[in-house]
């Protein structure tokens, strides 16, 4: 064969299916993932896995040439499934024979093998969604694939176009990537390759390679010999981690830097690889991630195949060199790259490679070896040099068949980095290699975390900071305080006031931005008119814009033309408001203005053929949509115009099959087509779409609101809100004035809800919650709005007693919802609920509790929790778990738990055999709990208790050799947060097995690390750690990790006084670790009339101060309010005589009043008699009511 076959099939692949897309809008602001911002939202998760495989079609498409054959799946993200070298019966990467997803993704399902392509994130939205595609053969005699897909997060769109040559031996991909927002968006690029891993397989990283990086850079080893702690695996002995069967547990690492093209991996007995070449300069990231070989990988590898066995993803990053590095792409700005993946054979660990062909050289006792592997066919000169002497030239045909392989055998070579071998076809060099000069390389330092706004020193490293955290979609940091900071330190500057307005322009909030922008040109023109950077006129226009300020849009627009960084964008602003009016000669102008400054502007592109038309300039328009479609094949809003100019079937049905029925498509061309004024082109494309959707029922009306037909968008309104609201997720800021156009004019109880998903999603929980109340009244029978509101309530009003009765509304209205029943149980987790209480309510809905994993696990861990081990191991035992990555450790730790607990049983009633039997058995993890033990865990616990057993039995030397087992492991306490944390019990489990062998000091010791650690942190105010790369808890409800800490600490130091035998001292602070880290705080009163509350926690902490009333000591910690932002504080107000309506009097100084005016969001909760309070009181504008009155009888609810 020697041209390029492209056709497409369909196949039958064994699958276990997902289930249901979640219904209910998933709002994970702090969810940690990969290393950056884990929000799903618009996406839908889906969080179930079937265990059963079935045969599944799915629509392949094939591109095959002499050398290679390789098949795509446009329906799960448009990946390569298999690379297959014809030459050698190999595939090059990792062919996995079965779809069987995994928890991994963002959104949830992800499968192994294959190259799938990850943008603007990591594992990117669309993973396990279908993209559109297309065919295409070119001039060349070359085949494509290209695949397109839009990023409903930000807006940015890809277009990944895959190609074979006749007579080439790689795959060249295309990377096109586009900002189709007026605002700059950021983005990673991570072609993730899966190689087939063995006791054989190696890394190949380029030789100058010397140190590689965790997520985030937050640690570094040498490579590739590692020689210190990394990924809490020691490798201090020095351990070759370029080789899989080293590395025993999930281990990421990044170069830190090369100046080499390439980047691979090698199996020694296949004698046959897989290597990237893409030029260093936009491709610098090279990164490899395996699960470990060790158990823990095993069960992964079980988790994501049947059969094809363990893997390591070889991922090389465009843009990037780490995850998260997030690169900006400025607003209609294009980037392009091209990435090439070749198998190759024979070679071994290569020195070097390009497109055309890789290089061996090595220098040994026997002579220097050279290798020469080439992806086509080359008549190659092979020249050895020595210090720019020659001393060995051979020519040779070379091929993917052919490689050359030779030993010379040359005297007196002093210094490897004098030899050069150079591969040349008629005097061009297809690849050489020189050694790298041998050196101890200065190793990197991790990087360190930004620091809190108020320890910046300068307004410009705020800046710098507020930036960095949007630029890196930081999960647990938010820009807004170091703006803000900057803002109190110099209202007028200039940048901090352009990127705040930029931050609240994103979140929709276009009324509070525009003030910033106008700050911003204050500071700019205050000397003269004309700025050297206009951004904050062009920033200022999008806002009127947004507003319906057309003609001060237009204004600052123009203003901003004056600069040249601005004018693209500006421009076609300026068209898109001539447009609008019918001013298409003038349109034509802007347009073209636009165009000059980006001729690849989509958006622009497809203007001018809508401003072509509408002028009458047929031909002129035919031209650019020829000319548009050839930059993008994808560029819906051309292919529209050309079926509205040409009337043609053939062009309609391709535009049918291209937009694959996605309601979002749609969406974009109507959007695009408004933008322009268009209403009826746009009307039109909506009502091409044949599914009922919410969304475009409201978009419909507002268009034909816009032309004028207000009966059609009343009916439209009403046909809108008889349609199911499930998956209405709008989070595009053109979403705003249609939703808020249904909301406003027709009350529409549904787009209330919408929207108020829309402005959550944004964090603007303020303009949320009145949405989700009017949405509440006039839907009352729906249950995800009473499920949002609880959220709201809990997270950001802070009410529990709200959040309670709205979430156990919702679940009252939709028993079926397994999701819903889980974020009530973990509410009254938060409301302190027994744990019989919890178990009680899930088994009144017993027959939905298995459908999640994780409300499963919850359910069996209050069974061992209420002492119930047996049940709870059975149930274990009789399910199928499937874990999220990074969430591991939940269902095995239950697992043994309940082993353990048994096992305990079994030896207070002398059954040392079956106590053994039980230990045994936890010591390993059964296959259905979906997980394996991670190297290194030392299983303190187990091993004590068996040494206990064994004794019993009389059997002391191996009782003894338990123990010794039991003693081993860190005795440095940790915060316990992650899955490959160790617990800070196995520390007591190891002072108890020291006691035993009779090293009562090594015991003590323990004893006292645990007490130490305890103490020493009992009062840290803790946050998340700013290096996250995951964070595995429900995320449901907000966390107080301060809280958290201090009933871990408490709890070390009950394990602290159990092992040193101080029982009442044990219980004491056991019941503090139980009570959930509640905090008690009394005011104290100042001499101007002010008050602060300190902590106390014991009545020992006060002494009686004004108005002789008890007050906190000196040395009590003062609570501030602004530092507990995250956390439930409910203040229990006292006073002489209150109304119903909230109003109080207190003695008259004002002390509360003036303490709730500084600190508004805190619950003010009043307890009163009921002979306290009087129907009406008079009042002062300084009054503050209270939220909630509790008498005797009952409670008013006020505001």
């Amino acid at each position: 064969m020697d041209e390029v076959k492209v056709w497409e099939e369909t196949v039958k692949i064994p699958t276990y299916e997902v289930g249901e897309a979640q219904k209910n809008p998933i709002f994970l602001e702090k969810r940690v993932y990969q290393g950056s911002c884990g929000k799903v939202y618009p996406y839908p998760t889906i969080d179930t896995i079937s265990d059963v495989k079935k045969d599944k079609e799915y629509r392949a498409v094939y591109l095959e040439n002499e050398y290679l054959k390789v098949m795509l799946l446009p329906e799960l993200g448009g990946r390569i499934q298999r690379a297959y070298d014809k030459t050698n019966d190999y595939d090059f990467v990792y062919y996995n024979r079965v779809i069987k997803p995994a928890l991994v993704g963002l959104t949830g399902p992800w499968i192994s093998g294959g190259i799938e392509f990850n943008w603007p994130q990591h594992h990117r939205p669309t993973t396990f969604l279908p993209v559109d595609y297309l065919l295409k053969e070119n001039e060349d005699g070359s085949k494509s694939v290209l695949m397109h897909d839009v990023d409903q997060m930000y807006g940015t769109k890809g277009i990944t176009k895959i190609t074979l040559y006749p007579g080439k031996a790689y795959i060249e991909i295309t990377g096109q990537l586009y900002n189709r927002t007026p605002l700059p968006q950021t983005f990673l690029w991570w072609a993730n390759p899966a190689v087939a891993a063995n006791e054989y397989t190696q890394s190949v990283f380029p030789p100058d390679v010397h140190a590689v990086m965790d997520h985030g850079k937050r640690d570094v080893s040498r490579f590739p010999i590692a020689t210190g702690v990394y990924y809490k695996k020691d490798y201090s002995e020095g351990v070759d981690i370029s080789r899989y069967k080293n590395i025993p547990v999930p281990t990421s690492y990044m170069a830190e830097k090369s100046k080499y093209d390439f980047v691979g991996g090698y199996d020694y007995n296949k004698e046959a690889g897989l290597l990237h070449v893409a030029d260093h300069h936009i491709s610098p990231g090279k990164k490899q991630w395996t699960w470990g070989c060790g158990d823990f990988g095993k069960a992964w590898d079980r988790n994501l195949t049947d059969e094809d066995g363990p893997y390591v993803e070889l991922m090389t990053g465009v843009y990037t060199d780490n995850q998260p590095d997030f690169t900006w792409l400025k607003p209609y700005e294009e980037k392009t790259f091209k990435q090439y993946f070749m198998p190759y054979k024979a070679a071994g660990v290569v020195k070097n490679a390009t497109i055309e062909a890789a290089v061996n050289m090595t220098h040994t006792q026997q002579g220097v070896e050279i290798i020469v592997y080439a992806t086509s066919t080359y008549q190659a000169d092979i020249v050895l040099s020595y210090d720019g002497k020659v001393i060995m030239e051979d020519n040779a045909a070379i091929s993917p068949v052919n490689v050359y392989k030779r030993t010379c055998v040359i005297d007196s070579i002093q210094d490897d980095t004098k030899l050069t071998v150079k591969v040349l076809e008629n005097g061009r060099e297809l690849v050489a290699y020189t050694p790298e000069k041998q050196e101890i390389p200065e190793l990197p330092k991790p990087a360190e975390a930004i620091g809190e706004p108020q320890s910046i020193q300068t307004n410009e490293e705020l800046y710098l900071a507020g930036l960095h955290i949007e630029q890196y979609r930081h999960a647990t940091y938010l820009p807004d305080p170091y703006y803000l900071e900057a803002l109190k330190r110099d209202p007028g500057d200039i940048r901090v006031n352009n990127a705040y307005g930029m931050l609240l322009l994103r979140r929709g909030q276009f009324a509070k931005a525009k003030p910033y922008f106008e700050k911003a040109i204050e500071r700019m023109t205050r000397r003269n008119p004309n700025p050297y950077n206009s951004e904050a006129y062009y920033n200022l226009g999008l806002a009127q814009l947004y507003l319906g300020e057309e003609e001060e849009a237009y204004d600052s627009f123009f203003k901003a033309t004056w600069s040249n960084e601005q004018q693209e964008m500006a421009y076609y602003y300026l068209a898109v408001l001539d447009a609008r009016k019918n001013r298409f000669v003038h349109a034509l102008d802007m347009i073209e203005r636009s165009l000059v400054k980006n001729a690849h502007s989509i958006n622009a592109r497809a203007l001018k053929v809508y401003i072509l038309r509408k002028s009458g300039k047929i031909e002129e328009a035919k031209a650019q949509i020829v000319s548009n479609l050839a930059l993008d094949a994808f560029d819906f809003v051309s292919r529209n115009e050309e079926i509205l100019l040409t009337q043609s079937e053939n062009e309609r049905i391709t535009l049918h099959n291209l937009l694959r029925g996605f309601a979002q498509n749609y969406l974009m061309i109507a959007r695009d087509y408004a933008l322009f004024g268009g209403y009826e082109e746009a009307n039109q494309i909506l009502k091409a779409y044949s599914c009922k959707n919410q969304l475009l029922h409201y978009y419909q009306a507002y268009y034909l609101h816009k032309l004028g037909n207000e009966e059609a968008a009343a009916q439209m309104i009403k046909e809108a809100e008889g349609l199911s609201p499930d998956y209405n997720f709008p989070n595009k800021l053109e979403d705003i004035a249609v939703l808020q156009y249904a909301v406003q004019e027709y009350r529409s109880g549904m787009a209330a809800y919408a929207l108020g998903n829309l402005y959550y999603d944004r964090l603007d929980w303020e303009e949320a919650v009145p949405l989700w109340e009017m949405a509440r009244e006039q839907n009352p029978d729906y249950p995800t709005v009473h499920r949002n509101l609880a959220l709201a309530y809990y997270n950001k009003l802070h009410d529990a007693q709200k959040a309670k009765a709205e979430l156990e509304t919702a679940y009252k209205l939709d028993i079926s919802d397994a999701r819903v029943l889980l974020e009530l149980d973990q509410l009254y987790k938060k409301l302190g609920y027994s744990y019989e209480e919890r178990l009680a309510h899930l088994e009144e809905h017993k027959e939905i509790i298995d459908s999640r994993d994780d409300l499963y696990i919850e359910y069996i861990t209050l069974y061992n929790m209420t002492g119930r081990y047996e049940e709870a191991l059975d149930m274990i035992m009789h399910h199928h778990f499937h874990p999220w990555e990074g969430g591991e450790g939940k269902i095995t730790t239950q697992y043994t738990l309940a082993l353990l607990q048994l096992a305990k049983l079994a030896l207070a009633e002398h059954k040392p055999e079956n106590a053994e039997e039980l230990l045994r058995k936890a010591l390993v993890f059964p296959e259905n709990l979906g997980e394996g033990k991670l190297e290194g865990t030392k299983d303190n616990h187990l091993y004590y208790y068996l040494g206990e057993a064994l004794e019993q039995q009389g059997r002391a030397k191996e009782a003894e050799e338990c123990w010794h087992r039991a003693e081993c492991g860190t005795d440095e306490p940790a915060g316990a947060m992650y899955y490959n944390d160790q617990p800070a019990d196995m520390i007591l489990y190891q002072g108890l097995a020291k006691r035993r062998l009779g090293d009562m000091a090594g015991a003590n010791a323990r004893f006292y690390r645990l007490l130490d650690y305890g103490e020493r942190h009992l009062r840290d105010e803790v946050k998340m750690d700013y290096f996250a790369v995951s964070l595995p808890d429900f995320l449901i409800f907000d966390e107080d990790y301060t809280k958290k800490n201090q009933a871990h600490c408490y709890y070390l130091m009950a394990l602290a006084n159990i092992g040193l035998g101080n029982q009442e001292k044990a219980e004491e602070f056991l019941k503090k670790a139980l009570s959930d880290g509640r905090h008690v705080a009394l005011p104290r009163t100042g001499a101007d009339c002010t008050m602060e509350f300190y902590e106390i926690t014991s009545l020992e902490q006060t002494a009686e101060g004004a108005f002789h009333v008890m007050e906190p000591t000196a040395e009590c910690r003062r609570i501030n309010p602004m530092d507990l932002s995250n956390t439930q504080i409910t203040v229990l107000v006292p006073g002489v005589v209150f109304t119903p309506t909230g109003s109080r009097y207190g003695y008259g100084k004002g002390f509360y009043d003036r303490y709730f005016a500084r600190y508004a969001k805190l619950n003010r909760f009043a307890l009163a008699y009921e002979n306290q309070l009087e129907p009406e009181l008079e009042v002062l504008d300084t009054d503050i009511k209270m939220h909630r009155i509790y008498t005797e009888t009952g409670e008013y609810d006020i505001i």
